[in-house]
């Protein structure tokens, strides 16, 4: 399963998701809460694209591939 390592660069970066919220100023928190909790099965290339620019990484460095089964 592919998943999303924002937390984990929040984390080495010393922000908080609530640092990142205020930057992405593009969706509702429900949303965001989704996506950087990895509880959402889509992405929109905008929202990669800014994630990526804001966090000042790849966008590859944003996933990480886990041996999970989604349906676990």
């Amino acid at each position: 399963m592919v998943k999303l390592r924002i937390l984990a660069i929040l984390e080495e970066q010393e922000h908080t998701k609530y640092w990142l919220y205020k930057r992405m100023d593009m969706m509702s928190y429900r949303n965001f809460k989704n996506i950087v909790e990895n509880e959402t099965s889509s992405i929109r290339f905008e929202t990669l694209d800014k994630l990526s620019r804001i966090l000042n990484v790849s966008v590859g460095d944003l996933f990480e591939q886990t041996d999970e089964d989604r349906t676990n």
